[in-house]
């Protein structure tokens, strides 16, 4: 539970406050150590989450404990404490979760504490499970790639049909119909043969 003063002063809860309208933009964060990274590196980092519809924000540990605990969420307070930057991610936290864990092979500096996905609480090994796991859009696509997949089949099987179809031309069709015997049946008015 964080800390509140008797008498804040209005600079604290102003910051407070826009540290509170930022977090409550977001469902799911993931909270990393980023002690020793360079500027170069965060500004790297930070391109590849833009990428994933994220952002990494750093706040000043005390107003992110206090903005959460407003929000309803002091489970993440575990994780706000040392040089903390968090990962503020719309949608599919695995997809942001796998550009963290790929960029900390690269720079080991960076850690991953822990994250808070879907209203539940990760450690770091859960959160680099999730980021094994394909995205919702990858999920989709390989959903449509398998209905497609037959359909396709198919409209092959039928194109081929049709272009073997137009390169033998009507020529092919009429032996076929010659081939056929020709059988007439009796006309309905015609006599019955006089039996002799």
């Amino acid at each position: 539970m964080a800390i509140k003063a008797s008498k804040p002063q209005p600079a604290k809860t102003a910051a407070i406050e826009e540290t509170k309208k930022v977090l409550s933009g977001y469902e799911n964060f993931i909270f990393v150590d980023y002690r020793g990274l360079t500027v170069e590196q965060i500004t790297k980092l930070r391109a590849g989450l833009r990428e994933k519809n994220s952002q990494l924000k750093v706040f000043k540990n005390n107003f992110a404990k206090v903005a959460f605990d407003e929000l309803k969420n002091d489970e993440v307070a575990q994780y706000l404490s040392g040089p903390t930057a968090i990962a503020l991610v719309k949608e599919d936290a695995n997809e942001s979760a796998k550009v963290l864990f790929d960029f900390a092979k690269d720079a080991p500096a960076l850690v991953v504490k822990g994250a808070w996905v879907e209203n539940e609480l990760y450690d770091a090994a859960k959160i680099e499970a999730l980021s094994k796991l394909p995205g919702r859009k990858q999920l989709i696509a390989m959903l449509m790639s398998a209905i497609n997949g037959p359909a396709r089949k198919l409209a092959g099987t039928l194109q081929a049909y049709v272009e073997k179809l137009e390169k033998e031309g009507p020529a092919a069709a009429a032996p076929a119909a010659e081939a056929a015997p020709a059988e007439a049946a009796p006309a309905a008015d015609a006599p019955a043969p006089a039996a002799e």
